[in-house]
């Protein structure tokens, strides 16, 4: 095992770009379903909630991979503070959150792609992307990372470019063209305000593929939040408040695209206009491929999974994690379109259920962490405080993942798969797992 060592490729912007472009997909495809639960108000509230949870959970990270860096990120910081068994649950919570996330976004790309191509199937889409996007990991971090800045930057400037066309048309009857259903729908709509900053968290994966952690991650991590943060609000607001207002938009499966067509119709094609509004999704999309390989590798060099998950290729590439996490996503595609309403909708709920699991286990361990002596080159300006009001809003956000009923099977067949995974573990794995 001690040979299955990742190679050190790169710097903050490198880890910058992989965090903003593993997010930056929730401003085209997931958000706009909370406009529907809880109405303009609703899901504005539950966004500025939801990000102050992030910024403690950001901070406290930052401060954890710091002192302890590792590609297993969460499940590493959780076995140090608890040990394994809790380390487990951590990294399986993970697991279904960095292999569902992928399957949430390829199924707004089939949406994004059916309009380029009308009358085509999802699942040609679902797997042309995942097979050629897991090449690209499979072929190397150095090219991960380049091709990672480069979709990055051009998501983010695409959506610049909606923002200066829509302030013009922007009208605030059109953003309230939804009724307010208060408090509740507040609470309704916070599993989808999440997904305007799901897997910012990742970039601790990268810690081994790090030049210098101690510096690059914080300077990453607080960049990238600062980043997510104006690009929630902006398109929060903005894309609301234009051509069919909240009501069409959160009915839409391409809610940037409409937007853009309301601001740009007289000037470009649609079939452009899609593309242009692709961006976002592949970047998150690539992104996260390279998380979930990053984590399978770790858990099955720790002992966790089967030892197969952690072969490198001789470009220093987990390819069987990357297959077999592409090939999980792909099997969730299919499930999700034969028994939810939504795809997408269903698959954002069950891994935003297992994003907030693991964000409570590493807030808890940074908290047990606190209080021991270790090295720390960068320390939490929030401490203890920002972790206990980081797992105050994650518990809350985690029951609204029931709030919707047609998506409640999904966040129980979530609930299923942990309690089978966990069986696995103490009937069979855990003896295989060294204490330390």
């Amino acid at each position: 095992m001690a040979a299955e060592q990742l190679k050190k490729t790169a710097g903050w912007v490198q880890l910058w770009a992989l965090g903003v472009g593993g997010v930056i997909s929730g401003n085209y495809f997931g958000w706009q379903t909370g406009l529907l639960a809880g109405g303009f108000e609703g899901l504005f509230l539950a966004t500025l909630l939801i990000a102050v949870m992030y910024v403690c959970l950001v901070f406290s990270i930052a401060e954890l991979s710091a002192a302890l860096p590792d590609a297993g990120g969460f499940y590493n910081f959780t076995r140090a503070a608890f040990g394994k068994d809790r380390a487990f649950l951590n990294g399986l919570t993970d697991a279904i959150e960095y292999v569902t996330t992928p399957a949430v976004i390829v199924a707004g790309i089939a949406g994004y792609m059916k309009a380029i191509v009308p009358g085509t199937a999802d699942w040609i889409w679902w797997v042309a992307f995942y097979v050629f996007f897991v090449g690209i990991n499979v072929a190397g971090a150095a090219l991960t990372f380049r091709v990672s800045m480069l979709i990055t930057a051009l998501a983010a400037l695409v959506l610049l470019i909606f923002y200066a066309g829509a302030l013009p048309h922007f009208r605030w009857e059109l953003a309230l063209n939804v009724p307010s259903k208060g408090w509740y729908g507040v609470f309704a709509a916070m599993p989808y305000a999440v997904w305007f900053y799901l897997a910012i968290e990742q970039l601790p994966l990268s810690a081994e593929e790090s030049h210098d952690v101690a510096r690059d991650m914080p300077r990453a991590l607080k960049w990238g939040m600062a980043t997510l943060l104006a690009f929630s609000l902006g398109t929060l607001v903005l894309n609301s408040g234009v051509g069919p207002g909240a009501q069409g938009i959160g009915e839409s499966a391409a809610p940037l695209e409409a937007g853009f067509r309301a601001v740009y119709a007289s000037s470009v094609t649609s079939i452009v206009l899609s593309i242009i509004s692709l961006t976002g999704l592949v970047a998150s999309f690539h992104s996260i491929v390279y998380a979930y390989g990053r984590l399978l590798f770790a858990l099955s060099r720790a002992g966790f999974l089967p030892a197969a998950l952690m072969r490198l290729n001789n470009r220093y590439t987990p390819h069987v994690a990357l297959i077999a996490g592409g090939a999980i996503g792909l099997i969730l595609c299919f499930l999700a379109q034969q028994y939810a309403t939504s795809v997408g909708a269903a698959l954002l709920n069950m891994a935003v259920f297992g994003a907030l699991v693991s964000y409570i286990l590493v807030l808890l361990s940074y908290c047990t962490l606190k209080g021991r002596a270790m090295e720390r080159p960068y320390v939490s300006p929030l401490g203890r405080a920002g972790a206990y009001t980081g797992i105050a809003l994650a518990f809350v956000c985690l029951a609204a993942t029931f709030a919707v009923e047609s998506f409640r099977p999904g966040v129980f067949g979530t609930v299923a798969f942990i309690a089978v995974m966990l069986a696995y573990y103490f009937l069979y794995r855990r003896s295989h797992v060294q204490e330390h």
